[in-house]
């Protein structure tokens, strides 16, 4: 069969190194405890001491969010001073930020290269959840999503992916005191979900050794249960997951039948909807997570029907799972229109009666385009107008 749109990547996306800054100097963020403690031996650090140096500047970058080395008090002033020298710790820079009318907050944050992506912070009331991107633009090309209709750029590195979760903490003013846990203390960041721009398993190592940083317990210490990965069916890419990260899985399906998920998710077209379900059948018992999520947007007559519904209840037998059912956020140009809410409640009612649990997303932050498929940096929205990007999806 042939395909009218990209299932894979199909370019070579190489990340620009951390180290390309004009200083010269190496960005410690983003490294794990192994490269940093590789680095500082090579910069002169002993190499008994160098286990314990690499404890204390990670509490101080990733605990304590301190980006001078000279205030990283328990590290003699010598030290600090060598450190400045070859090191620096720097995170993507917030170019603008809106806030919704419920709280909702979207960042467009410039990484290495001048190149753009969205983060979004929602609060709740027993929780704040931080959207993030893993890839300029995206690969997949799903035709209901916004940010799809940005081609791919390139790769994040694992730097601007935990970068971006320090940025939102400096927002939020949620670092810790100097020395300080804060512990027992709600936190305004308690959950991360890779959902932003990009395909995470596209950039599976990059995304794992963020995730790794951002578990880590002596640093942010968000536990994998706080983390949730989504994917658009990545298969050979979920087993890995699931033995190298660990973290809840979001996977986004949007269709019962394949014919219909071909062209809303063109990426089944590689791996379709019987061996996604196989590979998913497996992820909580490797990963040791309770269920999977299933995103399902609600399409007015597109995959919204009772019968998309029982066919949705059969496909999910075996699979511990919930779906979260998602009213289709519309966006300038977009081919599809959002399911009515009678529609998407009757939907919800089989699900529910079959024992799935299938809650009804509330959108969040759409008076500020910082929905669910609606990222895509605003420096290239400006560049296109409403016909090129009707133009673009209707190719």
């Amino acid at each position: 069969m042939e395909t009218s749109a990209p299932i894979t990547q199909d370019v070579l996306t190489i990340p620009r190194k951390d180290g390309d800054d004009p200083t010269g100097k190496i960005n410690l963020v983003g490294l794990s405890r192994e490269r940093l403690r590789d680095l500082l031996i090579e910069h002169g650090t002993p190499e008994k001491q160098a286990k314990m140096r690499v404890g204390q500047i990670w509490q101080w970058i990733y605990q304590w969010g301190v980006r001078d080395f000279d205030d990283m008090t328990n590290l003699s002033k010598a030290l600090r001073a060598e450190l400045a020298e070859s090191f620096e710790v720097r995170i993507p820079e917030v170019v603008s930020k809106q806030v919704s009318d419920d709280g909702t907050r979207k960042y467009l944050v410039r990484i290495n290269g001048g190149h753009e992506v969205e983060v979004v912070y929602i609060p709740e009331d027993s929780r704040g959840t931080l959207c993030i991107s893993s890839q300029v633009g995206c690969t997949l090309t799903c035709s209901f999503c916004h940010t799809g209709t940005q081609k791919l750029v390139r790769n994040l590195t694992p730097a601007e992916i935990v970068g971006q979760v320090m940025m939102a903490r400096d927002d939020l003013g949620e670092w810790p005191e100097k020395g300080s846990h804060n512990e027992g203390e709600a936190r305004l960041l308690s959950n991360i979900v890779l959902m932003g721009m990009g395909e995470p398993l596209y950039n599976f190592e990059n995304v794992r050794d963020a995730m790794k940083i951002v578990m880590d317990g002596e640093g942010i210490a968000l536990g994998r249960r706080r983390i949730t990965l989504s994917t658009s069916g990545v298969v050979p890419e979920i087993h890995r997951t699931a033995k190298e990260i660990g973290c809840l899985l979001a996977v986004s399906f949007h269709a019962t039948e394949d014919e219909t998920r071909n062209k809303l998710v063109p990426i089944n077209k590689r791996w379709n909807i019987e061996a996604l379900l196989d590979a998913l059948r497996e992820y909580p018992k490797a990963s040791n997570s309770e269920r999977i999520t299933f995103e399902y947007v609600m399409l007015n007559g597109v995959n919204d029907s009772d019968e998309d519904a029982h066919r949705l209840v059969k496909l999910l037998e075996g699979i511990p799972s919930k779906v979260n059912l998602i009213p289709f956020n519309e966006w300038p140009g977009a081919p599809y229109t959002r399911s009515s809410n009678n529609r998407i409640h009757a939907f919800a009612r089989i699900l529910m009666a079959a024992g799935y649990a299938s809650p009804i997303r509330t959108p969040r932050g759409e008076d500020i385009m910082a929905a669910c498929g609606q990222l895509k940096s605003a420096t290239e929205r400006a560049r296109k107008s409403r016909a090129q990007i009707e133009a673009e999806t209707n190719d």
